[in-house]
């Protein structure tokens, strides 16, 4: 009980600091660290329960590298693995060399100024990831690249950790057996033939019940992310590596959506818990060379990137939204100095230097990433020299559509031929795996989703689509279409169905452009053949025949008449 007394005063005083953040237009991850700079010995100190809490950040952290790893599928890798390997590569080296220069002219000894060096050489991964998620621009080329080159960085702190921890006696390195190495191989050879040939028949299962695809995803990600923990990789490879081997799956954005509010929760914590164990004693004597390691960070590293992406032969505004990414240091940095202390390399000052680099790094890039498409216009003409005459261009998954229909039904599967007509590109949303299943099969572009899942809306670019149609019969999910597609595309024709006027008056009311009624329908149709046929018998044969044809397809498709108004 005292463990859940603490944290809930610990998220009380949170969530104050947070509406602090929102009332000034502030970054909300600035006012978890501020919480968590509060809650430690410096100040309140309310942070006891600390296994708990590392505990539940962990957590977080999991899930939010599962959900990464649900945007890294193979096709994905192919086309960002190269840039991100030299990027994440080069940026390390010309980082870690420039760096150890700036320490030693500042007067630190060659061993301090290597630790320094490195420390600024590491980005925070879940900093970023977070920062791209709550932009939605995991799914843009330079959040790819970023992530890519992020998880470079990851692979080689961890390889430099194993390394320095060898000095203290905690591990001989030349003992780090290869069959770990060799068992780390085959459990990836064999996830990547369970997500070609299993995991496709069991999500299709999972995925006809909502909460059953939820529940089998929380166990899938952090039951391997244990499994590798247990065989002695990190928990973080474990998560990332679940994620990748769901990624091919067709639900995977409907996973993805369904996971981010249980990853925003536990997330937090991570924060709150940097926040508390940031170490300020004798800061103040390092003020100046934490100025100016913070500026290299801010300004030195996204130039970096921004050099060597644009020797790539890609564009001066993905290389420089790519290079704001790494415009801070990691909690990898933190991990570094303190384990540099334990074997007797460093002194308690220098983790105070590089926690107030860490404060003010981190603030500073939380601001540029954010802010960065306003910030770009004002530096575009300057950025020139970054880019090459022949640029690479992005490509485009699902963003590139102007029709979208949801629900692909008795009254869908017209609609969409009217869709084909319109000779636009067009993206179907359905929940129904088979359906979906089906769908690609035909070359159809489509997605399995849930339109009630306000998470699932906003992962759907809907700002430029021209049409939106609903065959959904649900008053509430049709209300919430209308509502979030109206927040940010006035432009669109919302088309949507009803089966009583009075929920159709309502919809009309909230921005509908048009509300389909089935059952009136048939009577107007007919009231208008009357008008227009007459006594033709000619005209009347030609309906009938093209109603029968029209019936005999359906009936193909399986689309049996519904035998109650919520069955359609």
């Amino acid at each position: 009980m005292e463990v859940f007394i603490e944290l809930s005063i610990i998220i009380g005083i949170t969530v104050l600091i947070a509406g602090i953040m929102r009332l000034l237009k502030q970054p909300l991850i600035i006012g978890y660290i501020l919480a968590g700079v509060i809650v430690s010995p410096y100040f309140l100190n309310l942070v006891r329960s600390t296994e708990t809490i590392t505990l539940f950040s962990q957590i977080g952290v999991a899930f939010l590298l599962f959900i990464v790893g649900l945007s890294l599928s193979p096709r994905v890798i192919r086309e960002v693995g190269k840039v991100s390997l030299i990027t994440g590569l080069g940026q390390i080296i010309f980082t870690s060399l420039i760096g150890f220069f700036i320490s030693r002219l500042l007067g630190f000894s060659v061993i301090v100024s290597l630790y320094i060096a490195i420390a600024l050489t590491f980005s925070s991964t879940i900093i970023i990831m977070k920062l791209l998620s709550d932009k939605k621009d995991l799914e843009k080329l330079y959040g790819k690249i970023s992530i890519g080159f992020l998880l470079v960085q990851d692979i080689f702190v961890i390889i430099l950790l194993l390394i320095i921890s060898s000095f203290s006696g905690n591990l001989n390195i030349s003992s780090l057996p290869l069959g770990t190495l060799l068992t780390g191989v085959l459990f990836i050879a064999m996830l990547f033939l369970i997500s070609i040939y299993v995991l496709p028949h069991l999500s299709k299962f999972f995925a006809k019940s909502q909460e059953f695809l939820f529940l089998f995803s929380i166990g899938w990600g952090l039951g391997l992310a244990a499994l590798f923990y247990y065989v002695g990789f990190s928990m973080e490879i474990g998560a990332l590596v679940a994620g990748i081997a769901l990624s091919m799956s067709p639900y995977h954005y409907e996973i993805s959506s369904k996971m981010r509010p249980l990853r925003d929760f536990f997330i937090i914590l991570f924060f709150i818990l940097l926040g508390s164990q940031m170490v300020f004693g004798d800061i103040g004597q390092f003020i100046v060379p934490a100025l100016i390691f913070s500026l290299f960070i801010l300004i030195g590293n996204p130039l970096i990137v921004m050099i060597l992406m644009g020797i790539l032969g890609y564009k001066k505004k993905i290389g420089f939204q790519a290079g704001l990414t790494v415009a801070q240091i990691s909690e990898f940095s933190f991990i570094l100095v303190v384990l540099g202390i334990s074997v007797g390399h460093l002194t308690n000052e220098i983790l105070s230097l590089i926690t107030l680099v860490g404060i003010i790094t981190i603030a500073g890039s939380t601001y540029l990433i954010l802010y960065s498409e306003k910030i770009y216009p004002y530096l575009a003409k300057y950025l020139s020299i970054f880019e090459r005459k022949k640029v690479k261009e992005e490509k485009k998954d699902f963003g590139d559509y102007e029709l979208v229909l949801f629900g692909y039904n008795r009254i869908g599967h017209d609609i969409l031929r009217s869709f084909r007509k319109l000779k636009k590109k067009y993206l179907v949303v359905d929940y129904n795996p088979e359906t979906i299943l089906e769908l690609k099969k035909n070359g159809i572009n489509s997605r399995y989703g849930d339109i009630g899942d306000d998470e699932f809306l906003n992962e759907l670019d809907l700002n430029d689509v021209k049409m939106i149609v609903s065959t959904i019969p649900e008053f509430e999910t049709n209300l919430l279409l209308i509502d979030k597609v109206r927040q940010t595309n006035e432009k669109a024709i919302v088309i949507v169905i009803s089966h009583n006027i009075e929920d159709a008056n309502r919809f009309y009311k909230e921005g509908a452009n048009y509300v389909i009624l089935p059952h009136f329908l048939g009577g107007d149709y007919t009231s208008k053949m009357i008008s227009d046929y007459g006594f033709d018998m000619d005209k009347f044969d030609k309906e009938r025949k093209e109603h029968l044809k029209y019936l005999k397809t359906k009936k193909k498709l399986g689309h049996e008449h519904p035998k109650a108004e919520k069955d359609l």
